[in-house]
């Protein structure tokens, strides 16, 4: 079984914005506003842009490799086993953890809601809704989008009525006092906040259940960034205007604190108190279902690749990874019960800070590296220097954690190490793109070693973009290929393309070089600009049945066709008589492929023989299926 392809743009949107808002808009502002004053909205400011590396190189990989596992997946093509398998096991502690903080979070605000409750009590409620969020997840993939669809549009309909409210209520004397403003502050406190925008990476782990990532992912996680972060700033900038600052910076839940403020009479200010603390309890809510979600599919993505029992990567009937998701929920439910967790929570920003580095050298690997099937439909801007700054900042955010949490990241490390060299190597010959980048630098121009990471990457593109091959697809695998180097005449090419087919078929030559003049003195077979089609039936058939085949032909330089027409591209097709109808549907197949635009740029830049056959395999043309050919 496969994961079911059940997210929308929506779903998309919400995984990711309801992932970013929990403690760092709904606890966050206050002890920011304690660190830095006034100086916190440029915090989170600065922590938005410091965010950007990460969220345009997630995008980048994600969009050219939309397979679950999140940092795992790609990280492990780009730099190997090892690094992947760290990255794996550092992203899926990183996610579940954060997640169990989210549900342990909401009895900060259900102690508003109801006073009596203590510790116990409030555990239980973060248990109970653990369990909720884990059935609904074994249920569907679907099931769960839309429930956090659901969550965050309440989530977003209750910040919309406390920001219209509260900016009624703002004392924009508030925002004077900016002889205060230190830099050194400011800065300290965007790394304090900076972990609250993390959650927009974790709907990379689910990328292989979006619907239609060529068109649904981009979208999706950008359009969820951009809203959250200027809801973070309008939140933040509303919230110090309206409270004053000794209070504010004194308060456990400065929403609600704030819209006390908002109405006056006797009742107004506790309903207003309970809309926020519902609205906090959402935020929690929507991380907790976001990270089971993605969280889960980190596992399972290294059981395909061996790096953990195959068993943990089973899929039900519903398209869902039962197995991993019990046990990811099993972790939080520790968690929550009884660990120490606010050296694990720095342990587990250290583990998405670290992360977030590997991924942004990543995309300055595979971008040298130059695979052809690496095809994002999103290009991270500014290559390489947002990568670089990228890995600058994320590399301080790391040293600042602190000597414990990167004692136990430490250890955690050489645990992964551990578990690779004793299990997990065993099932990966997989050459990465950084060894594809180093022998490309220093080795050979000629080089196969990438061939499979090649082929995979190609898979992973035809999945993509929803293309299911038929039989012409089928054919141009195995077609034959001339790519002349310099410019050649007509003849020539004809007499090259009569020599392969003579040999693989054991037929004459000379003889087939005669049918193919004698079907071009018929009627020309250039049908497009720079583009001809010798296409040899009725004329050049070989002996036997079902045998059909295209030699395809490119030369840079030119094919002198004619006097006054030059070819530059060539699809030379043979075949025995009982394939008629194909040689038809394939001429068909062509003449869409030409009417291609990516086509032809694909085509032309390609540097190899695969990457020829790639641009025609990636067309967009119609596909047959099967069922559909007759006489095939």
């Amino acid at each position: 079984m496969t994961l079911k392809k059940s997210l929308t743009t929506f779903g998309v949107f919400s995984l990711g914005a309801g992932a970013m808002i929990s403690s760092g808009l709904f606890i966050l502002p206050a002890i920011a506003f304690s660190e830095a004053g006034i100086g916190a909205l440029i915090s989170y400011l600065l922590a938005g842009i410091c965010m950007l590396p990460a969220v345009f190189t997630k995008l980048e990989l994600t969009s050219a490799m939309p397979k679950a596992g999140g940092a795992f997946f790609p990280l492990a093509r780009i730099f190997g086993a090892p690094v992947g398998l760290i990255a794996g096991f550092a992203d899926w502690f990183s996610v579940a953890l954060k997640s169990a903080f989210a549900l342990v979070g909401i009895g900060i605000f259900g102690s508003l809601l109801f006073p009596s409750f203590g510790v116990l009590e409030f555990k239980l409620i973060a248990i109970g809704a653990c369990l909720f969020f884990t059935a609904l997840n074994l249920f569907s993939a679907e099931g769960t989008g839309r429930f956090q669809i659901f969550m965050v549009f309440f989530l977003f309909l209750i910040l919309a009525f406390y920001l219209l409210a509260g900016y009624r209520h703002m004392d924009f004397i508030h925002f004077e006092k900016t002889a205060d403003l230190s830099l050194f502050d400011i800065v300290k406190t965007t790394g304090l906040v900076f972990i609250s925008y993390g959650g927009i990476t974790k709907i990379a782990a689910a990328v292989e259940e979006i619907k239609d990532p060529k068109k649904m992912l981009v979208p999706g996680i950008l359009s969820a960034f951009l809203v959250t972060q200027v809801v973070y700033l309008l939140v933040v900038f509303v919230t110090i205007g309206a409270m004053d600052g000794i209070a504010l910076a004194a308060s456990y839940s400065p929403l609600t604190d704030a819209a006390k403020l908002f109405f006056s009479g006797p009742s107004a200010p506790i309903a207003a108190m309970i809309a926020v603390a519902t609205a906090g309890m959402l935020a929690f809510f929507t991380t907790a279902n976001a990270g089971i979600l993605s969280a889960s599919r980190i596992p399972m993505a290294m059981s395909r690749d061996g790096f953990l029992p195959k068993s943990l990567g089973l899929v039900n009937k519903k398209g869902t990874p039962t197995r991993t998701i019990l046990i990811t929920s099993a972790f939080m439910m520790v968690i929550i019960i009884g660990l120490d967790v606010k050296e694990l929570a720095k342990v587990a920003s250290l583990f998405l800070l670290l992360v977030f580095l590997l991924e942004n050298l990543g995309v300055i690997v595979i971008r040298f590296s130059r695979l052809g099937h690496y095809r994002p439909l999103f290009s991270s801007p500014l290559f390489p220097f947002l990568q670089i700054f990228g890995v600058l900042v994320y590399g301080v955010l790391i040293a600042t954690q602190g000597l414990v949490p990167l004692l136990i990241a430490a250890g955690f490390v050489v645990t992964a190490l551990v578990w690779y060299f004793a299990y997990a190597r065993r099932g990966w010959s997989k050459t990465s793109a950084f060894v594809t980048m180093i022998r490309k630098l220093f080795g050979p121009e000629e080089n196969h070693s990438e061939e499979e990471l090649e082929d995979e990457l190609l898979a992973i593109l035809l999945e993509r973009n929803d293309i299911r091959e038929d039989e012409f697809d089928l054919v141009i695998r195995r077609a034959l290929v001339i790519d002349y180097p310099k410019t050649v005449e007509r003849d020539v090419m004809f007499g090259d393309v009569a020599a392969l087919i003579a040999e693989k078929y054991n037929l004459n030559k000379k003889t087939l070089l005669d049918k193919f003049r004698e079907r071009e003195e018929l009627t020309s077979t250039l049908i497009y600009p720079g583009v001809a089609i010798p296409h040899a039936l009725p004329h050049v058939i070989v002996e036997g049945e079902s045998i059909f085949d295209i030699i395809l032909v490119r030369s840079r330089y030119g094919i002198i066709w004619t006097k006054k027409e030059v070819v530059y591209t060539a699809f030379c097709l043979v075949g025995s008589k009982d394939r008629r109808n194909f040689h038809l549907r394939a001429l068909m197949s062509i003449a869409q492929t030409l009417q291609d635009p990516s086509f032809h740029s694909a085509w032309h830049k390609a540097r190899n023989e695969k990457e020829l056959k790639s641009a025609i395999l990636l067309s967009h043309r119609k596909r047959h299926r099967e069922d559909e050919e007759k006489n095939i």
